[in-house]
């Protein structure tokens, strides 16, 4: 009898390398784990045609170090651009070269004054009562309810509605710019975006460019006490902004501003009532306010990424980066490395290091971070003042998946009480 052919003994599958790959759904549910290990075993790594960084030291070092260029995005808008012939004059890659957030010196410091000074035109007292009128009139709108899903009606609606009157918007705009802000959003992630989206994003900037040229033009006629106004007041030989300066830094606003604190509104309200400890503990002490939302910043980063281009050779970590090459670096793993902050994993208020890199550091370190944070401080205030009982509707909160170098919910619903 012939023996039965046995077949050869299958090898187990050899285990995939660790890459870092934010589309990944483990990714998306919990970054932190894929950090946490991506720290351990490739804290310096290539993926996804970049240099990916999970350590708090080399992130850090790399946002302070001018050989890292913040120029990728305007640079990346030009090659995608459906005609690259013509993409130095198209609206989206003027738009990028001409932002704040995306240049490097000489402009940058050109750039940021006029708008951080046309940002502090107000007092801290007068922002916080302008923050705490807006919060107060959205949640006056789902009052006779018990309940309220706190993206939707509160941290999606506050940032928009501040800089919109900030702005002297007219309010019938108001829905419109935030449409256009969700389409302009691309342009933080334009890799993103499949050569059809450039023709429809383009029509959407060239709409709002002419929104707020007419408003410009009106408010050079009749200046007010605006954001708008204050930023063209005074000539262009003096070191203001030239029109189209002007009218992208408004729409930046937006764009790099409303996704960002709606994040750490929402996130950080979710941080509380996961931790009912802390919430009591915030109740107890409003006073620490202004230290419960830096901790936010640290443990649920809305921006969990930002880009560099090398510009020079540069070691890091043991390999070597070459000029052009892309840098990611992961601010929310950053913030959460053990090397840094003890017990990272932890959400803790009262913690007294909280030195996140959740805005950046360095020249690049965001021009609105007083201004979130305020919003965030003034907004939670507000809502526990409002409510003496506030609890999750959902165990498993739904995470947005149309970006991966923001992190925000996409819905919260909660329960209220007074």
């Amino acid at each position: 009898m012939t023996e039965p052919t046995m077949a050869p003994a299958s090898r187990p599958p050899a285990e995939r390398p660790l890459r870092f790959n934010p589309f990944d759904p483990e990714f998306r549910r919990d970054p932190y784990r894929v950090y946490a290990r991506l720290r351990e075993a490739v804290p310096v790594h290539r993926s996804l045609g970049m240099w990916v960084l999970t350590r708090h030291a080399d992130v850090i070092a790399v946002l302070k170090d001018p050989r890292f260029s913040s120029s990728q995005i305007p640079q990346s808008v030009r090659q995608r651009s459906e005609s690259p012939a013509q993409a130095q004059t198209n609206p989206l890659a003027q738009l990028a070269a001409k932002s704040i957030v995306f240049t490097d010196e000489p402009d940058h410091t050109r750039l940021r004054h006029p708008v951080v000074r046309a940002l502090k035109r107000r007092t801290l007292e007068q922002e916080q009562a302008h923050i705490a009128r807006v919060a107060t009139q959205l949640l006056d709108r789902v009052s006779t309810a018990d309940r309220m899903d706190a993206v939707a009606d509160f941290a999606d609606r506050l940032p928009l509605q501040f800089m919109a009157e900030s702005m002297a918007l007219p309010p019938a705009s108001w829905q419109t710019v935030r449409e256009w802000t969700h389409q302009l959003r691309y342009l933080l992630e334009p890799g993103l975006m499949a050569g059809a989206d450039f023709p429809r994003v383009q029509a959407v900037l060239c709409e709002a460019i002419t929104f707020f040229e007419a408003l410009l033009c009106e408010r050079r006629r009749r200046p007010g006490d605006d954001l708008i106004s204050a930023l063209g007041a005074g000539r262009l030989e003096d070191g203001c902004l030239s029109e189209a300066e002007i009218v992208f830094s408004c729409i930046m606003m937006f764009v790099a501003g409303h996704e960002t604190t709606r994040g750490l509104i929402a996130n950080g309200l979710l941080a509380l009532l996961q931790h009912p400890e802390q919430l009591e503990r915030l109740r107890r002490h409003p006073e620490t306010m202004g230290a419960a939302v830096s901790e936010m910043l640290r443990y649920e980063s809305p921006l969990q990424q930002t880009k560099r281009r090398a510009t020079a050779t540069v070691e890091m970590g043991g390999w070597t980066v070459k000029p052009g090459e892309q840098v990611l670096l992961c601010l929310g793993a950053a913030n959460r490395d053990p090397a840094r902050f003890d017990q990272p994993d932890r959400f803790d208020i009262a913690r007294t290091d909280t030195a996140h890199l959740a805005f950046g550091q360095g020249m690049h370190h965001c021009l609105g971070a007083v201004l979130a944070q305020l919003e965030a401080q003034v907004a939670l205030r507000v809502l526990l003042a409002r409510f003496e009982k506030l609890e999750l509707l959902s165990d498993c909160p739904e995470w947005l998946d149309h970006s991966f170098i923001l992190r925000g919910l996409k819905s919260l619903p909660v329960r209220f009480g007074r």
